[in-house]
């Protein structure tokens, strides 16, 4: 039986979570969400107009949660900003070892709807994503990578949603022990270089403001 206190939005949008993580957003039809919240299909289109609008509601409602567990892992992670981004990879290599462990759901609902690159879904994840990278260049500009950061923060992206795509296809977790260590290599590559010479006065420019 369903709790009947929690809200029925709410068990919605936790049944599709499971059914979707499970089989994929396009298996799933809106009758066996219904079915497994317990309710019927026409209280579902009272809270959600259309399938669409439910698969995107669901990457919202992850959103936040995906983006706070990267932020406790990184606060957990002993070391410096390198090795704390480096942590999060590593998590995800723990992670990765589940049987249940699927990889990213916002990159595989992306794949899924390819053709629709203006679905809803895809607006949700397009901001996780861009919430996630905005992170990471708040995070590298207070370690002082100055003009680095925004470039930074995009490349670590690429290295997390590439180890989800390579983890997936070869179910070796190790592909992202491997992102781990490239991540914390670039990092410090770019926060411990040595600053460059202003070409006019042959001192040092301020950290890293002459790179591209």
């Amino acid at each position: 039986m369903k709790d009947s206190s929690q809200p029925t939005r709410e068990r919605i949008l936790e049944a599709a979570g499971k059914l979707f993580h499970r089989d994929g957003i396009r298996a799933i039809s809106v009758d066996a969400i219904a079915e497994k919240a317990g309710i019927t299909k026409r209280t579902l289109y009272y809270h959600f107009r259309s399938k669409d609008d439910l698969i995107a509601a669901h990457l919202q409602v992850r959103d936040e949660p995906n983006l706070v567990l990267f932020k406790r892992w990184f606060e957990e992670t002993k070391g410096d900003t390198a090795e704390r981004v480096a942590g999060i990879c590593r998590h995800l290599a723990q992670s990765a070892h589940s049987a249940k462990w699927k990889g990213c759901g916002f990159l595989r609902t992306s794949v899924e709807l390819i053709n629709l690159p203006g679905h809803p879904a895809l607006v949700a994840a397009r901001a996780h994503k861009k919430r996630v990278e905005d992170w990471l260049a708040s995070t590298f500009m207070e370690a002082g990578a100055g003009n680095d950061a925004r470039p930074l923060a995009r490349q670590i992206m690429l290295l997390l949603d590439g180890s989800f795509a390579v983890v997936l296809l070869h179910r070796d977790p190790s592909y992202m022990e491997t992102a781990a260590d490239a991540a914390a290599e670039l990092i410090k590559s770019r926060l411990t270089a040595p600053p460059e010479l202003d070409c006019a006065t042959d001192k040092p420019c301020q950290l890293n403001e002459s790179r591209p």
